[in-house]
């Protein structure tokens, strides 16, 4: 596929993901995905990064002003995992919330770095923190659709008194999302720092299909576990986005 950048982008955003060299290992539906976002300083989430990673930059007017990153809760359902071309059936058709923040490394390349992810099966759970070294938690994870047009996510950890309860309402789509919107969510790669070394997984899949959203009810204890100023969450988000979906396929990490 051939990456894209939209008008008045920062150089080395991509719209269009740059894709894969080589076969994908996995391959998942992501489906009902929401976004809700808060602009925070870098330097509440530089000491979070792994070796070799900053934050990456961009102001809410999509400018890069050296200083403004973003912390992201991302809840959505995975459902038809496989490695290709194997299914694993139902075993892969569960509900994650994670907690993300933004990443440029020393060769340009930017991802996303998982601070936690909370999925609703314990398999997926135990098999993701082996294969991958991400911090996957085990927790009470469950969607619902109150009204056509809104979309809610419940999760409880395990062990734990944290929780998360994001309800959005659906809006209008977007017909050319802004470089912001770009920002926030056409990332092509994770990095994972794991056994002493931080690892690039890239990943592709189509455009987002997004859609603007609004909060119906929220609360949120995931993002302040994670390390983050726990006063976050009480504040409105600067950003809230919803998709119906995307299939997404995952590069070996190097």
């Amino acid at each position: 596929m051939t990456a894209t950048v939209p008008a008045g982008a920062e150089p080395g955003l991509q719209a269009v993901a740059p894709g894969l060299t080589g076969r994908p290992w996995i391959e998942q539906a992501w489906r009902d995905v929401v976004f809700v976002h808060w602009r925070v300083d870098v330097s509440a989430v530089a000491p979070l990064l792994p070796a070799g990673t900053r934050p990456d930059t961009v102001g809410v007017d999509g400018v890069d002003d050296g200083v403004t990153t973003w912390v992201g809760l991302i809840g959505f359902r995975f459902t038809d995992t496989r490695f290709p071309p194997v299914s694993v059936g139902r075993v892969g058709d569960f509900v994650e919330m994670n907690v993300r923040v933004y990443t440029v490394d020393e060769r340009g390349q930017r991802g996303v770095v998982f601070l936690s992810l909370d999925a609703g099966k314990l398999a997926p759970t135990v098999g993701a923190r082996v294969a991958t070294g991400l911090p996957y938690k085990w927790a009470v994870a469950e969607q619902r659709r109150p009204a056509p047009d809104r979309v809610a996510y419940a999760v409880r950890r395990h062990g734990t008194h944290l929780r998360s309860l994001v309800d959005l309402r659906i809006g209008a789509p977007i017909a050319e999302p802004s470089t912001l919107e770009t920002f926030l969510t056409a990332r092509w790669g994770m990095h994972v720092h794991r056994a002493g070394r931080t690892r690039f997984w890239p990943n592709e899949h189509e455009s987002w299909p997004l859609h603007r959203a609004s909060v119906v009810s929220f609360r949120d204890d995931l993002v302040g576990a994670a390390g983050l100023p726990f006063a976050l969450t009480e504040l409105e988000p600067d950003s809230v986005l919803y998709s119906p979906g995307v299939v997404t396929r995952f590069g070996l990490g190097r």
